[in-house]
Order: structure tokens, then sequence, then C-alpha cells
């Protein structure tokens, strides 16, 4: 199983490594990384394997949402199959 990991938000020191840190520390394993930042804007999408995951989609999706509000960052965090339909026409 895979999820979508998206960050936005000012550009900081650190940001890279927070996120993989949270899922090195949940058994997820990142599989791709795309990054860039535009002027002073941090974006980036990571696509992770959740098979091995120690926590619940949900309960990760609240701790990005807890380390976002306290970097100042937007941490979203979507289950493949629901990327997948929305994208689907």
């Amino acid at each position: 199983m895979k999820a979508v990991i998206t960050v936005i938000g000012k550009d900081m020191v650190g940001i890279l490594a927070k996120i993989s840190t949270v899922c090195a520390e949940k058994g997820i394993n990142v599989i791709e990384v795309t990054q860039s930042i535009l002027q002073d804007m941090f974006a980036m999408i990571m696509i992770v394997d959740i098979s091995a995951a120690t926590v619940p989609i949900s309960e990760l999706s609240d701790e990005f949402d807890t380390l976002g509000e306290k970097l100042g960052l937007k941490i979203h965090v979507m289950h493949e199959d629901v990327f997948n339909s929305m994208h689907r026409i």
C-alpha cells in the first residue's frame, strides 16, 4: 500500500529531514520524493510505502497536522486509493 504526502509552506532548513524522520519512526518507507523551492516557498510530494506502518494513516495524518502547525507548513497525507479515485475520469 502506498500513500501520498504533500508539504507546502515557507522554505526553511530541515523540512525534508523532519518529514522523513516521522516516516522512519513509523515504519514508513519513502519511495520517491520531488521538491521545489519557488522564491521562498517550499513544495514537496512524497510517495511512501505504508505496508509496514506501525500506525494507521489517520494517526499519521494527525501527527503531520500537529507538526505542520508547529512549523507553519501544510502537510497532507492521502492513501493511494483515495488519490487514485480523485483523479479517475
